[in-house]
């Protein structure tokens, strides 16, 4: 596979390590059960925001990417975003900390691993070892907006960036 761009049909069998939210499992200590997440099924019947960050808890991640995501989410939604789901190369279990870290509660946000970047090696948008910075978004299947950031910054990953292009 190579990089997506719009119009492009998103790949079969693109499936994701995550740990769903639940109550019991609430705080940011507590592990959780690994489970798949279909993306290539799931994104069939949504209009999804994937965006890929190079790791959990690092400072431009945590202080103005995900944190776009999170304050915009009533805006995303209002432009038809069933789900915004954001990737790193860290395993699940850090995502899902992340996740709960950021206090996100639900399947609005959901948090998901690209551990050893299976998907992002295949379009060829890693950062050495890393995901790189990336936004794609899928409507029922169909790429509509696909960007990988050239340099440092959230010029076409940011959230800002991603709902101008809804």
């Amino acid at each position: 596979m190579t990089a997506l761009k719009p119009g492009d049909d998103f790949p079969e069998n693109v499936k994701f390590p995550y740990i769903p939210y639940l109550p019991e499992n609430e705080s940011v200590t507590a592990c959780g059960i690994p489970q798949i997440y279909d993306a290539s099924k799931e994104f069939k019947q949504k209009k999804v925001v994937l965006v890929s960050v190079p790791g959990a808890f690092t400072p431009t991640c945590q202080n103005e990417h995900v944190t776009g995501y999170i304050r915009l989410l009533p805006e995303l939604k209002k432009k038809g975003v069933d789900q915004v789901v954001v990737v790193a190369y860290n395993d699940a279990y850090v995502m899902a900390a992340w996740g709960k870290a950021n206090g996100v509660k639900g399947d609005d946000i959901i948090f998901v691993s690209d551990d050893g970047t299976p998907f992002s090696s295949s379009l060829g948008w890693t950062m050495g070892p890393r995901t790189a910075r990336y936004a794609i978004v899928v409507d029922h299947g169909k790429v509509v907006y696909a960007e990988k950031e050239p340099a440092k910054g959230l010029d076409v990953s940011g959230a800002e960036t991603v709902m101008s292009k809804l």
